[in-house]
């Protein structure tokens, strides 16, 4: 049990009868009235957002969560398959615990998050940045550089993202996949 005291970005609850992580809080004190903690709680299984409201010294049930590091393997007609870096059991995940599956490459060091108590599967979350080759893009006009101007280009996944115009088809740029931005180009 941990009380609204104890609440953190990331920290892990059972609230009606569900698993939900939280992604924002603020302990809000008034001038009249008891404080209270506001709220924003992720949903883990489906993903959904919802707002909050606990008062102050509310008590809640804590979810033991552990992070294991895994790697990438392979997708075929079940899903897709993992291998533990430690014991290198191998795992199967469905595409709906994965964020972001379409960034998954071959060998990818990846974080499962699993419910230590009942050894369920919660998610799949990948690095920050991925490494990608561009496949294609038009080339950038000469001296259309006062501008932060973008184009597109298309990565090796199939992926369209917007780049700046002086990134060409077989450069290596490295990818926010949080908001599928560009974020570098990588030197080769």
């Amino acid at each position: 049990m941990a009380s609204t005291a104890d609440f953190k970005n990331g920290l892990v609850i059972e609230y009606n009868n569900d698993l939900y992580t939280i992604t924002q809080f603020q302990h809000v004190k008034p001038g009249k009235g008891p404080a209270f903690v506001r709220t924003k709680l992720k949903n883990i299984k489906t993903g959904r957002v919802i707002d909050n409201t606990f008062t102050s010294g509310t008590k809640v049930n804590v979810a033991r969560v552990e992070r294991r590091p895994y790697q990438y393997l392979y997708k075929d007609d079940m899903g897709y398959y993992f291998m533990h870096l430690e014991t290198f059991d191998q795992i199967h995940v469905e595409e709906i615990l994965i964020d972001n599956y379409q960034f998954l490459v071959e060998g990818m060091g990846v974080e499962v998050v699993v419910h230590a108590d009942t050894e369920n599967i919660l998610s799949v979350d990948l690095p920050q940045f991925v490494a990608m080759e561009v496949i294609y893009s038009e080339p950038g006009l000469r001296g259309d550089t006062a501008t932060n101007t973008l184009k597109q280009a298309k990565v090796e996944n199939g992926e369209i993202i917007m780049v700046p115009l002086f990134v060409n088809t077989g450069d290596k740029i490295k990818i926010d996949i949080r908001d599928r931005s560009y974020a570098e180009r990588i030197k080769s």
